[in-house]
């Protein structure tokens, strides 16, 4: 009897084709968080947030990564409550952060890389938002 892949294996198989590997992961992620804790808007507020220091911080999201594009289930975390409770995140530090991160997406990987890396992104953007606005009691009723 033949295998037939899962869509996470399908999704693993195909980040790796498009060149998405661990040390690429790295590097777009030490890359990344350099530029953003010289950001004026954005460093201020992950330098305030991050308690287990930087280095912790890195191999957490270097693990975020991993298991989003290469799915091998590393990252044990709650981004969706970590960032709802920082009161005073809104929609203009996801755009920064988006921005930087599709500047730096264009240094560090191949352009099929990059786009793989800025959709998921994107969707992970819009997740938080969503679910921030709503945790905040922002979001319009349903009617």
């Amino acid at each position: 009897m033949s295998h037939r892949p899962s869509a996470r294996e399908i999704h693993a198989g195909e980040a790796a084709a498009v060149g998405i590997t661990e040390p690429v992961i790295r590097e777009l992620v030490h890359a990344f968080y350099g530029r953003v804790r010289q950001d004026p808007r954005l460093g201020p507020i992950f330098d305030r947030e991050i308690a287990d220091g930087w280095d912790v911080h890195l191999a957490k999201l270097c693990d975020f990564w991993s298991s989003v594009m290469l799915m091998t289930g590393r990252f044990k975390g709650q981004p969706m409550a970590v960032h709802a409770a920082i009161p005073d995140l809104e929609p203009a530090h996801f755009v920064r952060w988006l921005e930087l991160f599709d500047q730096t997406l264009r240094e560090v990987c191949t352009p099929e890389a990059a786009a793989m890396f800025a959709a998921k992104a994107q969707m992970i953007g819009q997740s938080l938002q969503l679910g921030i606005a709503a945790r905040r009691g922002e979001l319009p009723p349903v009617t």
